[in-house]
């Protein structure tokens, strides 16, 4: 794997939105509309509760991590489906890329659309609704960190159904964040789900961030044990996710249906 191919893809999708402000716009805006309206939600909360639970920290803390998973997996969909959308992706490997470098070449892009999106987040919750993330300590990167790498894995194996599949199974791939969180407790503790939802959730990395996320803000504190295990589990599903792309490529070249990513198709 050589880096300035991996370069090369990031810098096609520096070029598409440096000439498209409509796709500028996605990589903040709606963050700021979540952190905006669950900020109220939160303040609102804390105004007729009464009680001493401080929802700002809580609910909004949990929002805004989980939408910096969902933009960190979207930033890996989105640049594949750009490709997809103006079928060029057969294009890039008419050269010498490989498909690791393309994958890299992805998650690269999905850095920096992702980091946008979290700078967005910070700047709102703590300017406008006083969100202090000293709140969470030193455990906060190891959380960003563990829902940045299973964002990664699960934009990685989401590209790879769509090639398996075809382009219209993109529709499949929106809804994904919004299935997982029941599963992984973001707002409630995994407790109160039936046993049978309680197994999923300990597949789940995200899990181990939103238990830890809890156990701080009442007071306590974050088992390492845990915490380990969400980083192990999100490690291994990226290597998956990584091998389940490369067999579904080689699949697609064996099989001929890569020939409907080409732009002989279009018409």
């Amino acid at each position: 794997m050589t880096i300035h191919r991996t370069l090369a893809i990031v810098l096609r999708q520096a070029y598409l939105l440096r000439g498209s402000p409509a796709r500028v716009l996605p990589l903040f805006a709606w963050v700021a509309v979540d952190i905006v309206l669950w900020g109220f939600i939160t303040r609102y909360l804390n105004a007729v509760s009464g009680s001493r639970v401080d929802f700002v920290v809580t609910m909004l803390g949990a929002v805004l991590l989980w939408d910096f998973f969902t933009r960190v997996m979207q930033g890996v969909t989105m640049a594949f489906f750009e490709d997809v959308w103006s079928r060029n992706f057969l294009n890039f490997f008419a050269t010498p890329l490989s498909t690791s470098e393309y994958v890299c070449g992805l998650v690269v892009t999905s850095i920096v659309t992702s980091l946008v999106g979290l700078v967005v987040m910070i700047v709102l919750a703590s300017a406008v609704f006083h969100l202090s993330f000293f709140v969470y300590g030193l455990p906060l990167a190891a959380f960003l960190a563990v829902l940045f790498l299973f964002g990664i894995a699960l934009g990685v194996f989401a590209n790879a159904m769509v090639l398996r599949l075809g382009p219209a199974f993109e529709w499949f791939v929106w809804p994904i964040p919004a299935i997982l969180s029941p599963f992984a407790g973001v707002f409630y503790p995994v407790a109160t789900l039936p046993a049978w939802m309680q197994a999923i959730a300990h597949l789940l990395p995200p899990t181990y961030v939103f238990e830890g996320m809890r156990a701080i803000v009442a007071g306590g504190s974050v088992s390492m044990a845990a915490l380990f295990s969400g980083i192990g589990l999100a490690i291994l599903y990226i290597f998956l996710a990584g091998a389940f792309f490369a067999r579904t490529y080689r699949h697609a070249l064996r099989t001929g249906l890569i020939a409907r990513y080409s732009a002989e198709t279009l018409s």
